[in-house]
Parts: structure tokens; sequence; C-alpha cells
């Protein structure tokens, strides 16, 4: 039986995930209203507000805070399902929990600070992406766009960096398969990104195209590694880098998401993946600047072998594009994973899936066990001991950079060693020679620095001013340094190989201060290992 034109068109619909924002004007509602109406498509991916998407990084527009974003998106998700006659499946990053787009949500470490715990503790990734998947089903979110699989061995990566478990492909690869099968447990779709790995690059694939030099055989060897593990392992669907791998591509420089060799012929034929295949948000610059006629860079994606189109902004004209060149066929294939899909989550038989609440208690619990497993010394010249000496003997200062003196860590120190504190919040409300000249009276200094930015961009917002103080109190005094931050920030501070202690702590929230301070207190061993190599000054 042939099928009708009208029903192929409902097919193709399902192909299309557009971005939605959560913080958004009435006018774009409706206008969402009537695309999932009119066009029948596939699901939504959300972002917090148009400021925050991936278009907007070059524009600077000021994302504005909202309290109430998380019960917008509850209220936006049912009013986006009211009106469509396929149940859409819902899509968001939240790699660290709903907090990367939804403020006032409960927020999980970092890949890189997971990367850091030992394998015997990877039931603590498990229990993350349950605990995630818990909180987006209590938004109604079936699918997140998440975990990284890519093995970041750049320092220089501008958007990788702390997105990734790490440079070990074992351990990335384990970790990965732990967070999704935490996922999957309680019925939420994962998704292993960006293929065929994006950690050895230097470019912003929002902004550029990053290259890969990489022959097929080292792919293997390296970046595809987590990747297959996570096809073992049945991964729900794997992601689209825009990055160009000339060697699986006849020497071209085509973004992968564009690639069928990359696509069809390494990753269905030679992996064996058989799973859902989505393309990186199309309107990132890489590939949102190659095509004049709007509805041919759907073509191309959907062409190339992807199954979902994520962030396609022309879905009229796509939709149009893929009808007129795709085969029956191929067209039946990517519908058909799309419905296995939604079949998964259950939507397709009724399921609302708004059931639960936000467990920030949960979250709490488990981020304060992170935090025991995972604080790494680095350098550790016994500073407990000598730090209650030069205390004894009123020669103990502490030094917050980043944050007030009433910071958890400060607090929790308090309880034995309390003793002067001096806090650098920005340049406009504190002055660094005044903290220089009042440190002049202490030979030890505890120095708790909250790195600014997760990213190296401007050495992760952190003053020169504020570098050269600490470059001069590493040669002048007793130093006992902790980092709540991106450990690649460590090699930006001069001199500090000098420091008597240096104890990475890669997160500030609040219980890892507290166990940094009670590890401190207690000269507990810690039980962190660098996830990434680190060359100090």
């Amino acid at each position: 039986m042939k099928m009708t034109a009208q029903a192929l068109e409902k097919k193709v619909g399902q192909f299309f995930f557009p971005a939605v924002f959560i913080n958004d004007t009435e006018e774009n509602i409706q206008e969402t209203e009537r695309l999932i109406a009119t066009h029948n498509i596939g699901g939504l991916t959300f972002f917090h507000s148009r400021a925050s998407a991936a278009t907007n990084y070059e524009s600077k527009k000021k994302v504005v805070f909202n309290d109430d974003s998380y019960q917008k998106i509850k209220a936006l998700i049912i009013r986006y399902q009211k009106v469509a006659s396929t149940p859409l499946l819902i899509s968001i990053d939240a790699e660290w929990g709903l907090a990367m787009r939804i403020e006032k949500t409960p927020q999980y470490p970092y890949a890189i600070t997971l990367g850091a715990l030992p394998e015997s503790k990877a039931n603590l990734v498990y229990e993350v992406g349950k605990q995630i998947a818990l909180d987006l089903k209590a938004a109604g979110i079936h699918y997140n766009l998440s975990p990284l699989a890519d093995i970041n061995n750049n320092p220089n990566n501008p958007v990788i960096g702390y997105r990734s478990f790490g440079e070990n492909k074992e351990k990335v690869a384990d970790f990965a398969v732990e967070y999704l099968k935490g996922m999957s447990e309680v019925g939420v779709l994962g998704c292993l990104k960006h293929f065929p790995g994006h950690g050895n690059t230097n470019v912003d694939s929002h902004l550029g195209l990053p290259v890969l030099n990489e022959t097929l055989e080292e792919l293997l060897e390296n970046e595809l590694y987590p990747f297959i593990k996570g096809i073992e392992n049945n991964v729900d669907s794997i992601m689209i880098g825009h990055l160009a791998v000339p060697s699986l591509n006849d020497g071209k420089n085509t973004s992968a998401t564009l690639s069928k060799p990359i696509i069809e012929t390494l990753l269905r034929k030679k992996l064996g993946y058989d799973g859902l295949v989505i393309s990186d948000a199309l309107n990132m610059h890489s590939v949102s600047k190659l095509y004049e006629t709007k509805g041919e860079l759907e073509w191309e994606a959907f062409n190339a072998g992807n199954d979902i189109l994520c962030f396609a902004e022309n879905v009229p004209e796509g939709i149009k594009a893929i009808l007129e060149n795709a085969s029956p066929d191929r067209i039946e294939e990517s519908f058909n994973r799309i419905m296995k899909a939604k079949e998964k989550v259950g939507i397709l038989s009724q399921n609302t899936f708004t059931s639960g609440d936000l467990n920030f208690e949960k979250a709490s619990q488990l981020n304060l066990e992170i935090a025991q497993n995972s604080i790494t010394k680095i350098i550790d010249n016994t500073n407990t001991p000598f730090a209650f000496e030069a205390h004894k003997n009123n020669q103990l200062a502490k030094l917050s950079l980043y944050k007030g003196v009433a910071n958890t860590f400060f607090q929790t120190l308090n309880s034995e060693l309390k003793s002067p504190e001096f806090a650098f919040e920005n340049l406009e409300d504190s002055d660094i020679s005044v903290i220089k000249k009042e440190l002049e009276n202490f030979e030890t200094i505890i120095i708790s620095l909250f790195v600014p930015k997760a990213k190296p961009q401007n050495n992760f917002e952190i003053n020169d001013e504020v570098l050269a103080l600490l470059s001069n109190l590493l040669q002048t005094k007793k130093c006992i340094v902790y980092v709540f931050g991106n450990p690649y920030v460590l090699p930006i501070i001069k001199h500090l190989k000098n420091a008597s202690g240096l104890i990475q702590v890669y997160q500030d929230f609040n219980e890892f201060q507290k166990i940094a301070g009670i590890q401190f207190l207690e000269n507990l061993t810690c039980n962190g290992k660098l996830p990434v190599n680190i060359d100090l000054q």
C-alpha cells in the first residue's frame, strides 16, 4: 500500500526538534503551538531563554534570571503537549542536572568532578544519572542530551573541558555508561555526545568548525572508545558533533553532522549502531552559515544520516526539502527509531511523565558523598599540623578570593582555627593593595580560590591583580591553597609549585566546602585523583 503524501509529511515532521525557551514571550509560545499543530513535529529542545541559547555567543545579551523558570517549564510542557497530535519527546541539556538550564533546581557536580572519583565509586556516577533523570521526569522531560563521551585530552579546549569525565578513555567510557544506566533505570533517554569526539579540539563549534586530524586507527584507539562502549550497552542515542574529520570523509573538511561517511559508513555500518542519531544544534555557526536556501541544511543533515534535527530553524522548508529528496524507506527508518524512543518512555500510552517532586535533599546527600570521594590533594606537606602551630603563634590568616569571608569553608575551619580573615570579592568592592599589606603580618595563609567561571576564556575571569597577588604570596608565605573550581585553572597561577599545600575541590557547593574544611581539620586522606594532566608553574 502506497503511503499518502499527507501521511508521509506527518512522519517527516517527527524528525524536527526546534528550540523552545522557558522564558519567552506569549507571541513566541503561540508560534511554537502553531508549529506543533501544523507540522506534527517530533519534539522540542528546551533552553532557558533566547539570550542563553547557542546562537547568542557573540550578541552577549544578558541572561535575566527568573525564579519561576521551573514552574514555567512544567506549565509550558503541558501546554505544548495539549496541541500535539503525536505526543512530543521533550529534551534538554542537563549534564549536571536541570540547573544547567533552570535556576533554583538541584545541581550535581560537573563531569570533571565525577572523573576525579576512584573507579570503585562508579556507583556515585550511576546515582547522579538516576537523580538527574528523576528531576527531569518531575518536570515532564523525557530525554537528557547527556552525558559527554568526549575525552578531554586538550587543555586548551574552549567548550568541552569541565564537561568531560577526563582524559582516560576507560574511565570516560565506564562513567558515561554508569550515568546512562542510572537514567535508563527510571525510564529517561540518554545521549552520548559529540561523535566522533570533541575532546582534542581548540575551536568552539558554536562559532567555528574544529578539525580533527587523526586517522581512523587513532580514533578507534582513543576518541571512539567510549562511543563503542556505549553502543555495546545499548545507548538510546548518539549526538553528532559539528567537527570535521578529513580522514573519515575523503579528505574533506565537512562537518560530521553533514557527513554520510561518518554517520552511515562509520557509525551505522562499521560500529553497528542502530539507535537514534541526533544532530548537534543546527543553529551553530559552524553549519548554520553554510546554506543560503532555507531547508537545505535540514535536508543535508537528514541525508547524512541524522534521525533528529536538533534546533532546526526552518521547519516547513526542511520538511518540504526532505519530502522532495528522501526515499520513503529512509523516512520510515528514522520515523521508526523515533517512535521506538517514544515507546520506551511511555508517552504513546498516555504516560504524562510529570511524576514526583524535585529532591533537593537527595541531591545534597549525593553531593556530600561525591565531595568525600573526589577532593584531591596535589601538594601535601602535612598542612594541618603546621597550620595549628601557626594558629597558636598568631601567625595564621585566611584569604578568600571571589567569595566573602562568611563562606562555608571558612566557617567549618573556624570551629578550631579562628584567625584573621580577608576577602577579595571584586575590583569595585575590594582593595588588593590593602589585603596585601595586611597579610604581611602573617607567615601562614589558608587561601580559598573560588574560580569565577568554569570556562577558560579570559583566565576563567580571574583578574590579573588577583593572579599577581597569588604569585606574590606563593613566593613569600607558606600558602595552603584550596581551589574550588575547574582544575584547568591551576597552570595559570604562577609559582603554584611553591605552595605548602594544594587541594583541588572542583565545586564551590556548600557540601564541597564543608567536606574540604573537615578534611583539613582532621587531616583526612583525600580519595580523589586528578582526571586530567596538569603542569604546575
